[in-house]
């Protein structure tokens, strides 16, 4: 039955009654979170639970206070847990492309940090000193006499026998000569030449076998250095051990249960035996001659391999880490490798080495935007890997994709241990569960948050709370009951149903800031209704430029809508414009024609690719209504055509459709409609009126257009009868309607709005199948039948023209002689 609903059934006022306060400042803060029963206890299991895969997926729409509900629940947990290990790195002293991961108990990493900074500042003092003490110069000059009094008493004896047969050894600029003597005179070469041929031959051969045991002497000699150099270095690696050792054996008493950190202060006492020079004044003379060439690094850097190269420390945390990646690309959630500039080249080594988040969330929980995380380039699918593989490696981009050869760091992978909560919409969600196989795998727990809540006493009570305590959070006046009741109201609205209750947080928070600053800026002690209305005003007027710019243009006749009188064919359909997070409603002319044809009704926005989908299926239904109300035992025989007039975009969603088969009906019955109302609302293919979205837009959207060009008493809007409780009308859209300025109805079937905006009945079936004479649905069987009967006139002249054809044809055939076929 068509009811015209009263102007109590266009909003439903929040009973001030209900609140035991006069202002919020009353109000205790609200303790949990209002409406998100289901998502906090899968929120609760996802975090509870350590299983492989159990990783949480918090879904719903931006603004509903996902994030601020997670954090709360992780921070919570985590402060109850135990802290995580730390992860530093140190040098591979046998492999130095492959730094070493240590895995330490928590607040080790900054001691062993520590211990080896003041290692490295006490061997650059300890050990020059050692090596410039008495007992090692004593101890080297040592050594090196023996060396040169080995060699010297080589000589002093090869040059005994050399004088035993009256020669001598001599020491010359260009090294060693024997020359043979004469009364202890050296025989000069013009006397030898005087001397007796088998002399001669005495001294020569003399000559050859000493000059033989010199080069023996000579062959021993860099022997006898190795000896010396080998014995200086055990000299030095003892001097150097004495200090060393005392200093890495107090470090190891730091750590003794840390059996790889004692691995490796054996390697690293081992590497400063080994390079001892390093930390000596020499060294630093030969780093700088070899500087100028380009050939050697500072002895800062050569220093660095001593240090440790610290990712993550909790020594001063408490409980395990909740980390929040705002800017989830690749190297800030595996860790980079940084380079620097060296002589014009890039060099790097694991003190470059930077942690990521799952570096800094190991061992606790990271929070992550999904949206964010799937727009980086390779995070998603390094953040899969990680997860399968439960380790983190740390290399650049272009070594995970095998873009370069070149050699660079390998870091040693480290244990992965964390819970991560990716945070985004629905329709995200719902893609990742269908389109990739490993996030069901990887994600098993969905947290589902509401976005609307039954609006009845008790959440009533409990909204206005969460107002207090968002009013007390951000340090804003007290709210006074009755601008309670309106952000209630207002909420209502938002979700377009009188009966929920808003959860977008973020919509309720921005209200309540503006209607704070509405009431500081008329001096005011508390903030009121008229404030809050101010601030609902303020956002519209912010936004509305388009809709006043849509209204301008029908109130001028460019947009053509009638509000006054009756055209055959031709009705108000209403539509809904979103910009952004704003949407307004406004009317738009829909017209039909009817000729005969074959059963089509041709929508013209399908034609150009100006209809969606949904819009298109809406006019498909058309069809079977006609069909099956009005043809059922006779072929449709129409073609129709319905167009949106003056309509130049896209245009989707059936709430037009029944406003689009009243119009239809009205050229096939030649019914004029009445251009004083406007309908919404959908139908299926048996005449029933379905519910349709933005019904408050869509009313206020026609009524402003009415009350500009006069309100007549006779204007209004056709609504779905399962809309009515989603009314939460404008006050001037309720005042009209009070006064009778302005009407709403709601309807159940197509036949009420055809009585409506025809003034006819519409008719139903007797006994007999038949509708009563003159009702519209008889006006438009009849035409049907019409059509009907003109298509199988048509049809039947058709037939005979062809076998009139036929029978011409095989007559010239028999005339030729040829065969009749």
């Amino acid at each position: 039955m068509t009811q015209k609903l009263s102007a109590d059934a266009l909003y439903r006022h929040c009973d001030t009654k209900t609140f035991d306060f006069k202002t919020t400042a009353e109000l205790k803060e609200l303790d949990g979170f209002l409406g998100q029963e289901r998502a906090i206890e899968a929120v609760q299991f996802g975090i509870g639970i350590r299983r492989e895969g159990y990783n949480l997926y918090a879904l719903g729409p931006a603004g509903i206070g996902k994030h601020s509900i997670i954090r709360a629940f992780l921070e919570k947990k985590a402060a109850g847990e135990s802290r995580p290990s730390d992860i530093c790195y140190v040098h591979n002293f046998e492999h130095s492309q492959r730094p070493i991961a240590l895995i330490l108990p928590s607040g080790m990493a900054k001691r062993l940090h520590d211990e080896m900074k003041l290692l490295v500042e006490e061997l650059l003092t300890t050990l020059p000193a050692a090596f410039e003490s008495d007992d090692y110069r004593n101890r080297a000059q040592s050594l090196e006499e023996s060396f040169n009094q080995k060699q010297n008493q080589a000589l002093d004896a090869l040059q005994a026998e050399a004088e035993s047969h009256n020669i001598k050894l001599f020491r010359t600029p260009g090294g060693f000569a024997f020359a043979p003597l004469r009364d202890d005179e050296v025989i000069s070469p013009t006397e030898f030449d005087k001397l007796p041929e088998d002399e001669q031959e005495r001294i020569k051969k003399l000559v050859d076998e000493l000059q033989d045991k010199l080069s023996d002497i000579f062959r021993q000699v860099p022997q006898w250095r190795k000896e010396l150099i080998e014995q200086l270095k055990t000299l030095e690696r003892e001097t150097a051990l004495s200090v060393v050792g005392q200093l890495i054996e107090r470090i190891k008493q730091g750590f003794p249960e840390q059996q790889e950190i004692q691995d490796y202060l054996d390697a690293v006492q081992q590497d400063i035996l080994e390079n001892a020079e390093d930390f000596l004044g020499q060294a630093d003379q030969r780093q700088a001659a070899a500087s100028l060439l380009g050939l050697q690094q500072s002895k800062q850097r050569s220093m660095h391999r001593y240090q440790v190269n610290v990712l993550t420390d909790y020594a001063e945390d408490g409980g395990a880490p909740v980390v929040y990646e705002d800017h989830p690309t690749y190297d800030n959630l595996m860790g980079r490798i940084e380079y620097i500039s060296q002589l014009g080249t890039l060099v790097t080594d694991f003190t470059l080495i930077k942690p990521g988040a799952l570096h800094r969330a190991n061992g606790g929980y990271l929070i992550l935007d999904a949206n964010k995380l799937l727009n980086q380039p390779y995070s998603w699918d390094g953040l899969k890997r990680a997860l399968r593989a439960r380790q983190i490696n740390t290399e650049s981009l272009y070594q995970a994709l095998g873009l370069t050869s070149t050699q660079g760091l390998e870091p040693e992978a480290v244990p992965l241990d964390v819970k991560i909560v990716l945070v985004g919409d629905r329709m995200l969600y719902y893609l990742l569960s269908e389109y990739d196989p490993d996030f069901p795998e990887l994600f098993k727990v969905s947290a589902d948050f509401e976005t609307r809540i039954p609006r009845d006493e008790g959440n009533t009570r409990l909204f206005a709370q969460l107002i207090a305590t968002l009013l007390q959070k951000e340090e804003m006046l007290p709210m006074q009951r009755e601008a309670v009741a309106r952000v209630i109201e207002h909420s209502s609205r938002l979700l377009e149903d009188s009966h929920k209750l808003s959860t977008h947080m973020g919509k309720l928070a921005d209200l309540l800031r503006e209607a704070d600053y509405w009431a500081r800026d008329q001096k005011a002690d508390i903030i009121e209704r008229q404030h809050v209305q101010m601030a609902i005003n303020a956002q519209i007027r912010r936004v509305d430029r388009v809709r006043d710019t849509s209204h301008e243009v029908i109130q001028r006749g460019i947009v053509m809508i009638d509000t006054e009188g009756r055209e055959k064919a031709q009705i108000n359909g209403l539509t809904v414009m979103q910009l952004g997070n704003f949407h307004f409603g406004q009317p738009s002319r829909i017209t039909a024609s009817c000729r005969l044809g074959d059963g089509h009704v041709v929508n013209i926005e399908r034609e150009v690719e100006l209809s969606g989908p949904i819009h298109s299926k809406g006019v498909l239904v058309l069809t079977g209504y006609l069909s099956g109300h009005y043809a059922p035992d006779v072929p449709l025989s129409l073609s129709a055509t319905l167009v949106f007039e003056q309509s130049y975009g896209e245009i989707d969603g059936d709430s037009a459709s029944a406003a689009e088969l009243i119009c239809l009906l009205s050229a096939l019955s030649e019914l004029p409609i009445r251009q004083s109302l406007a309908i919404t609302g959908s139908i299926n293919q048996h005449g029933r009126i379905q519910a349709i979205g933005g019904v408050n837009a869509k009313v206020e959207g026609f009524f402003d257009i009415c009350r500009e060009r006069g309100l007549t008493g006779e204007q209004g809007v056709i609504i779905p009868a399962s809309n009515v409780a989603d009314l939460m009308l404008r006050e001037d859209v309720v005042e009209a309607v009070a006064s009778g300025q302005f009407h709403l109805y709601s309807i159940e079937r197509v036949e009420e709005a055809i009585e409506l905006l025809m003034e006819t009945p519409a008719g139903e079936r007797d006994d007999k199948g038949e509708f009563p004479k003159d009702s519209v649905n008889a006006r438009v069987e009849a035409k049907l039948s019409e059509l009907a009967h003109i298509r199988q006139t048509f049809g039947e002249k058709e037939h005979e023209d062809e076998d009139k054809a036929d029978e011409t044809k095989a007559v010239k055939l028999d005339e030729k002689g040829e065969p009749d076929r």
